[in-house]
């Protein structure tokens, strides 16, 4: 290619076989393709369904740029902001499909991408890129926890564009089934360790009324509790109205949401959460989403019990799903220790960069 341009395309309102639906659905693609190169797996694979109702939540606009090769969709980049926080941080990615690298695309593209970015007005970018194991020189964030290879093509890359390395994320895999007695038992010690204070709520798909307001506590908190390093990642506020949007727009034929929550007793109130998207192609990987317990709570063997209470629901209405696969902090060790527990193993490492913009 002589000559790379970059185009922004539209995100489509729906998948309805437009043009705008059908280069949605090329970036998808390209998405999937890098990813799966990079973590050497299909279970890191998404939905573009999924992908899309995130994408249309109007409190995180997202911008999507595309590089065509012979009328083919080759390379995406796409930008994340948080509509309260318009200066701050965005998140960047850009992707090449396996087959067209080696030809400036990448470089182009990032280019664009970043300019584009700084043009808006954020004070910084974050970008998550998955760094294959290999051999020779590491690179060790400022946390201390994880490393990754120096030598890989991604490290250099955004390394040589400005980027530092601010944390490194553990991926990780837990095989299925989970013996149905052991669990059984595990939930049994875990509630007698958690004791009467706290109760569990379980539930498929959108969540009980009484909980929006809560739920919207605890996805805020999300973005404030959770390690961050040196990300400085924006809060992102939550209402119970933006809940019932979310879950809205996340119901469909593709995908479906399980939650176990934990109320505490003298106050009412749900103070952890974690969740799961299950595919409904059973031969697909669980993915664990949120997994959050208010600081204030924290040291009751909450993370524990919500975890396995969440297990429990996937094999007793979704079974014979071959895993589930997380994400979390290297630095995150008790959430880490809690996955250990139950049997996650690493399965890949991403690096979580920041480049500042102005």
């Amino acid at each position: 290619m002589n000559d790379i341009v970059v185009e922004e395309v539209p995100i489509p309102a729906a998948l309805d076989g437009s043009p705008a639906a059908a280069d949605f659905l090329a970036t998808v693609e390209v998405r999937n393709a890098a990813e799966e190169r990079g973590y050497g797996t299909p279970d890191v694979r998404v939905d573009a369904d999924r992908l899309l109702a995130s994408w249309s939540d109007p409190h995180a606009p997202h911008r999507l740029f595309v590089v065509r090769s012979e009328g083919r969709i080759v390379a995406r980049g796409m930008i994340e902001g948080v509509l309260d926080d318009p200066t701050g941080a965005c998140w960047v990615d850009v992707r090449v499909h396996p087959d067209a690298e080696g030809r400036g695309i990448g470089r182009a593209l990032s280019d664009h991408v970043e300019t584009a970015a700084r043009d808006d007005g954020h004070s910084h970018a974050i970008v998550y890129v998955v760094s294959p194991d290999g051999p020779g020189e590491r690179l060790v964030p400022p946390t201390g926890q994880g490393s990754l290879p120096a030598g890989n093509r991604e490290v250099r890359f955004l390394l040589q564009r400005g980027y530092r390395l601010e944390q490194v994320v553990r991926a990780s895999r837990l095989g299925l089934p989970f013996d149905p007695d052991e669990l059984r038992a595990r939930i049994r010690l875990a509630r007698e360790r958690t004791g009467d204070e706290y109760r569990v709520h379980r539930w498929v798909g959108r969540s009980p009324e009484r909980f929006l307001g809560d739920m919207a506590v605890l996805f805020t908190r999300m973005s404030t509790d959770a390690p961050q390093a040196g990300l400085e990642e924006p809060e992102d506020v939550w209402t119970a109205e933006r809940v019932v949007d979310h879950e809205e727009r996340n119901e469909s034929d593709e995908s479906v949401t399980i939650t176990a929550a934990v109320e505490h007793v003298g106050s009412g109130r749900l103070v952890g959460f974690t969740q799961l998207n299950v595919p409904t192609d059973a031969t697909r990987a669980a993915t664990q989403d949120d997994t959050l317990v208010l600081r204030e709570h924290r040291g009751h063997t909450l993370g524990m019990l919500l975890k396995l209470e969440n297990l429990e629901q996937l094999e007793e209405d979704f079974p014979a799903r071959p895993s589930v696969i997380t994400w979390n902090a290297d630095e995150n060790r008790h959430m880490l220790a809690v996955n250990e527990a139950l049997g996650f193993e690493p399965m890949a490492y991403e690096g979580a960069w920041r480049l500042d913009l102005r």
